[in-house]
């Protein structure tokens, strides 16, 4: 079918693209009490892909969680490990692409350079591998593993890669003694499928993470404060990518589209006001909220945002929401990693949104093997 990576469905021509976003978690997104809230069963998360596969959409992200947000719910305090479930994922569908989100300092990177090139093997060059260098204490100190200072993670993370790199390239084994690995007689086979490096992703919101993601991932994701704002951010990341490569940037959404606006108002309202898990908010807080808190706009408080999915929040209905997303592409984004509050049930509004999206100029019709 392909022939080489770049002809994957991520790396098509729409000028917007979509993926579903933490659906390996349980709860996905959302700290709701909401009985009609995500069950991230085995058999859902391959009902969605299988979705999302057959509509077109280019990705699935899922989230590297090993703790979740207490409250009633304990919102993604269920999750399945992502390079295992990413296998699945690209064993049950045909085109799209599945991410593995890996915290690199939780597992070594010659143990997982094989774990990938086999992910990629099952999915034939489909799989992508998100970067994360971690935050979160909780999860650090379940590890055992020390949670170093801000920029010291990232160079972390960049040796990791170069290992990783070197491993996937080299036909021989090699040596290599750096500031964090010292390893000798290393050698990975089989390679990458194509030959070629795993699709990498990463985030980054801060001058060293943009930096780190600018340097080394294909896909670049990045918070959306505002609409009117997003724009000075990826004009950020272009200026730090290297001469002549442009990089694909995404951001994370909450999808929350019904057919009229005052409809999907009216659901945000029931979510959040209704039935939100306030308790898990308030624990959310306490854990990100410094870090997080300047990313967002004033339109909702940090609660509010959070209950509703913490990714910039479409509430709105069909048409308004694919004009949101006309702007976004207008400011140079690429595209959008989606949360729902039930990917099953809430398909059909992304179903909605497609045609929709064709005659704006946003996406091409979609054509099975294409």
């Amino acid at each position: 079918m392909w022939t080489s990576r770049a002809q994957t469905r991520i790396f098509n021509k729409n000028r917007f693209k979509l993926g579903l976003f933490g659906m390996n978690c349980s709860g996905g997104l959302s700290l709701t009490r909401a009985p009609e809230r995500w069950d991230a069963s085995w058999e859902h998360n391959a009902q969605a892909a299988r979705l999302a596969d057959e509509a077109g959409l280019e990705f699935l992200l899922p989230i590297g969680r090993w703790h979740g947000y207490k409250g009633e719910m304990d919102t993604q305090g269920t999750t399945f490990e992502t390079l295992t479930w990413a296998c699945g994922m690209l064993a049950s569908t045909r085109e799209i692409t599945a991410f593995g989100t890996l915290h690199v300092a939780f597992v070594n990177p010659v143990f997982a350079a094989k774990q990938i090139v086999t992910a990629d093997h099952i999915g034939q060059g489909r799989f992508g591998l998100n970067i994360v260098s971690g935050w979160n204490p909780l999860e650090f100190n379940s590890f055992g593993a020390d949670l170093r200072d801000h920029d010291d993670r990232y160079a972390y993370s960049a040796e990791w890669i170069d290992v990783a790199r070197k491993i996937w390239r080299e036909g021989e084994p090699f040596d290599h003694d750096g500031k964090y690995f010292q390893l000798k007689g290393v050698l990975g086979k089989p390679k990458p499928w194509f030959g070629s490096d795993p699709i990498l992703v990463s985030a980054g919101n801060s001058e060293t993470g943009k930096a780190f993601a600018s340097k080394y991932a294909d896909c670049l994701f990045t918070t959306i404060p505002s609409v009117e704002t997003v724009g000075s951010k990826v004009a950020e990341f272009r200026a730090l990518a290297p001469t002549g490569v442009r990089r694909n940037i995404f951001s994370s959404c909450h999808m929350m589209v019904r057919p009229t606006t005052k409809e999907a108002r009216d659901y945000h309202h029931y979510i959040v006001h209704e039935v939100g898990d306030w308790a898990a908010a308030e624990f959310a807080v306490r854990l990100r909220g410094a870090r997080i808190a300047s990313q967002f706009d004033k339109d909702m408080s940090l609660k509010e945002r959070l209950i509703t999915g913490a990714g910039f929040p479409i509430i709105a209905g069909y048409d308004e929401a694919v004009e949101t997303m006309t702007k976004l592409a207008d400011a140079g984004v690429d595209g959008l990693a989606c949360g729902m509050i039930n990917y099953l049930d809430d398909f059909k509004h992304i179903q909605e949104l497609l045609p929709r999206m064709e005659r704006a100029g946003l996406r091409e019709p979609h054509r099975p093997g294409g």
